[in-house]
Parts: structure tokens; sequence; C-alpha cells
């Protein structure tokens, strides 16, 4: 059977989750500013909670973003850090998918508008909706001011919102969203459950590909000065 290992860092929380053996066991804290010290010691006590060697892992799946820059980096570094050690490949998973499959198992939501505070008055903003158990994107995700964030052009029925996006910017965000949960954070536990869909599809990657997604522009990319 297929073992994964999913981590994630890019928020406050910090989580991992193992799936090995057809059971999942995972690890949950939020601990802000304190991922880089984390991050190994509950890989390690996930491993041996599960009983099995760091090479028993078929892949690693991780939280590529959008998140906060420091926190995604730490995930790139320990994602690709092992990936070349063990010689497996890597999934990236966006942390919105994941916050839309953390209210999906936690609330039952079928329609999900996730926004993560992105500072600088605006949200990272994502739309997704439930497909056989798993939460796919409508349309594109985005980093914009929470005026312009809008729900899907054909939207219809229930959405639930999710995020700390919903926390800072309830009232600046669609009106159509009926229940939010601001309180919510990316779990490595729902990132786990995506990377199994991606597994199956064949969606795996060389670690040396493992990038972050930030989805502004000025921050992934230098910027170019004039000669």
């Amino acid at each position: 059977m297929t073992t994964l290992l999913a981590l994630d860092t890019a928020t406050e929380a910090c989580s991992v989750a193992l799936l090995h053996d057809g059971k999942v066991i995972s690890h949950y804290e939020v601990i802000p500013r304190l991922h880089a010290q984390r991050l190994l010691p509950m890989i390690e006590a996930l491993r041996a909670e599960a009983g099995i060697a760091l090479s028993a892992i078929d892949a690693i799946a991780f939280g590529r973003g959008p998140g906060a820059f420091t926190g995604v980096r730490i995930a790139i570094g320990v994602v690709q850090g092992l990936g070349f050690a063990l010689q497996r490949p890597v999934l990236p998973v966006s942390n919105l998918a994941v916050l839309a499959q953390r209210a999906q198992r936690e609330f039952g939501a079928r329609q999900v508008a996730a926004a993560i505070d992105a500072r600088m008055d605006e949200v990272y903003w994502g739309c997704y909706q439930l497909e056989q158990g798993e939460m796919c994107l409508q349309g594109e995700e985005s980093v914009l001011a929470p005026e312009r964030a809008s729900l899907p052009r054909l939207a219809a029925g229930q959405w639930f919102g999710a995020g700390t996006g919903w926390a800072t910017f309830a009232g600046r965000l669609p009106g159509q969203v009926e229940q939010s949960a601001g309180e919510l954070l990316p779990h490595a536990q729902d990132l786990l459950q995506l990377a199994q869909f991606a597994w199956e599809r064949g969606e795996a990657l060389p670690a040396e590909q493992a990038q972050p997604v930030y989805l502004r522009d000025n921050v992934a990319t230098p910027k170019k000065f004039p000669a």
C-alpha cells in the first residue's frame, strides 16, 4: 500500500500527517515563528508512532502556498532535503485547497470560498467545489483586495467561507457566503487527502521541482534594475 508523508508550514499552523497501511496519523500545532524548530521533530515523532523508516515513504506532499513567505520556504527546504536524501518524488498542494478540504471534513461544506489574510490589505482567494471527495478549484487562485473577491460567475447554492481572511475582512468579502470559519488554518491531514488524489493521477514531481506559489509576483520574482 502507498505510504505518503504530508507537511505544511504556510500559516501560523505547523502540521504533519502520514498515510501508512491505509491508516492516517497526524500532528498539528499552532506555533507562529517556531516552524523551523518544530517541523523535523514532528516528522520524526510521526515516523516513530507509525513504526516505519523514512525510506518506507513513497512520496512527500507539502503545502506549496499561498501563505507566509518564510513558512512556505521552510516547507520547500525540508521537502527538497528529504526528497533528495530518500530519492522520492514530491506532491505540491495548494494551501487554499487544503483549507477548503478541511471545511468539507469538519463542516460538511460542498462549496468553499477559501481566504487567507495576505497582509497589505489583501487576501489570498480561491473558490472550490466538492467533486467525488476532492475540493476542486473553480476559476483561478488570486491575491487581491477583499472587495475584489468574488464567487464563480455561475455560482449557486450555499457557500462556506474558510480561513483567516474571513476573520479579518468578513465585512468586505462576498456577502453571498452564509457561514464562515475564520479560525480555520490548513491542516496536513487534509493536505494528505488531496495528495492521495494527486498521487493516483500521477502528478508527483522530482524533488528539485518543488516550488513555492506566492501569487504575488513582487515576492516570487526578483526585481530587475536597469544596467
